[in-house]
């Protein structure tokens, strides 16, 4: 595949954000409506045990088959030390794809504290979008919004699909549900201790991390799509997951020109319409 994207694009939207944080902050909700609308997408939000957490969906009852998309790590941080004040996305990639996305069932989950407020609810604290993002009260918060949608729906199937660190969240639910049909990534930060160590930055220890049960997917249909361009998530890190899954039913590609922030919306129904992996005994 060789399709043109402008990288320098996203990395200038990112370094905007730490000068605009506070408008920057509406600007990107306000963004994100406009998105969710034009795609025919409604807004839910889902009260959990633990995080309120926002959600857009288009479902045609009866609903076999849904499609949820989970966002990225948004963001988290202002610098490389400073957390930032409001996880909510200022690029929202994972509700981008689900938005490109035409099929008639389509879920997209938030991370928790992202989309919400201002102001921001008091369990929102910066541990929840910094250190303890991938933590078990995290992890079965979005499972419960994932219950919440299946009860509507009884015996609908899911085809999971995470955006970077939502991939990771992604391939964790894929584990632990009996009811998901595929999982699909884009960017996914599928090995959280490779990948910080990669960028020398803090161990997370209590992260729940999708490669430490990756060989329970073997049998899962399912793709990782990776830039090559990517430095934040190199393609690496899908290849490192593909490999402790083993079997044959997962798939890594490495999508040219492609960093972690470009439009893969853009490109989505073209990488969305390649077939899953057979799984064949």
């Amino acid at each position: 595949m060789r399709i043109k994207h402008d990288i320098f694009f996203g990395g200038l939207l990112i370094s905007l954000s730490f000068l605009l944080a506070g408008c920057v902050s509406e600007d990107s909700r306000i963004a994100a409506k406009d998105i969710a609308q034009h795609s025919g997408l409604s807004r839910n939000d889902i009260q959990t045990k633990t995080f309120l957490i926002a959600s857009w969906s288009r479902i045609t009852p009866p609903a076999h088959l849904l499609r949820v998309y989970i966002e990225g790590d948004g963001f988290a941080w202002k610098s490389r030390t400073q957390p930032s004040d409001d996880p909510t996305p200022r690029n929202p990639i994972g509700l981008a794809l689900a938005a490109a996305d035409k099929n008639q069932n389509v879920l997209y989950i938030a991370r928790p504290c992202q989309f919400i407020g201002p102001p921001l609810p008091a369990h929102c604290e910066t541990s929840v979008w910094t250190k303890d993002r991938f933590s078990p009260s995290v992890i079965d918060a979005m499972n419960d919004v994932l219950n919440h949608f299946v009860k509507q729906y009884p015996g609908v199937k899911l085809e999971l699909i995470g955006y970077s660190g939502g991939g990771n969240i992604a391939a964790i639910l894929a584990e632990r549900r009996t009811d998901v049909r595929s999982l699909r990534t884009v960017a996914g930060n599928l090995d959280v201790a490779y990948v910080n160590a990669t960028h020398h930055v803090s161990a997370m220890p209590d992260a729940v991390s999708a490669i430490d049960s990756a060989s329970a997917l073997q049998k899962m249909p399912q793709l990782h799509f990776s830039g090559d361009a990517d430095k934040t998530v190199t393609p690496e890190v899908a290849q490192r997951f593909q490999r402790a899954v083993g079997g044959h039913c997962s798939e890594v590609e490495v999508v040219s020109n492609m960093a972690h922030g470009s439009d893969w919306a853009a490109i989505w129904p073209q990488l969305l319409a390649k077939k899953l992996p057979e799984c064949g005994e």
